[in-house]
């Protein structure tokens, strides 16, 4: 039989989705508990990418834009980080269509880029989840940080999914057990996810604390 080869699991929306419900409480801190659930449960989550549609509000037809569809564009974002050659090679977009293009999406305010203290002010709102594990949460700073993709690798049986199924609980924790307060996706292209595992994970947590 061959040998098992390293895996590596990937956070991509356990932590960083728990941040949005987190940075809601955090505004509502002394509200009573109970409104805070309501209020972040029934809140609209934010978008973090503007459709390409959005164009049209700004002068471009919707034959340009559905071109630049085709073309593998979705969103604003998308089109500004393409060359302006890159553009011109899209069928039926022209060198002067191009221009009006980017004109236009740089008017939408876009997540690409931004200055020194507005990044600054976004870090405010990054949170630090438990493990699980006190000893991996000092050498992780605190624990996996939120608004983050955080990739763990490692040889097989060395706990990499065991750390991913924690996750799914700690991410879930209020943020006085060191939690996220918020909820997960757990995308799982290998069929080791074990939702047995979950409820012991989840008791040991709360009999912790």
């Amino acid at each position: 039989s061959k040998p098992n080869k390293p895996q590596a699991c990937h956070f991509h929306s356990i932590v960083p989705m728990a941040s949005r419900s987190v940075r809601k409480q955090q505004k509502e801190v002394s509200a009573d508990a109970s409104d805070a659930k309501v209020q972040s449960d029934d809140e609209e989550e934010e978008v973090s990418y503007q459709d390409i549609s959005k164009l049209q509000d700004l002068g471009i037809n919707m034959g340009d834009i559905n071109k630049l569809k085709s073309g593998g564009c979705f969103t604003v974002a998308s089109v500004l980080m393409r060359t302006k050659k890159d553009l011109c090679a899209i069928k039926g977009i022209s060198e002067a269509k191009v221009e009006k293009i980017l004109e236009a999406a740089s008017k939408l305010k876009c997540a690409s880029f931004m200055t020194g203290s507005e990044c600054l002010e976004k870090r405010k709102e990054v949170i630090k989840v438990t493990t699980g594990s006190k000893a991996l949460d000092d050498l992780l700073g605190g624990g996996i940080e939120t608004m983050s993709i955080t990739e763990v690798f490692g040889e097989f049986r060395t706990g990499k999914t065991q750390l991913c199924h924690t996750m799914c609980v700690t991410s879930q924790l209020p943020l006085d057990m060191k939690g996220g307060n918020g909820k997960v996706a757990y995308i799982d292209t290998e069929g080791t996810f074990r939702p047995e595992r979950i409820g012991p994970i989840g008791e040991a947590a709360a009999n912790h604390h």
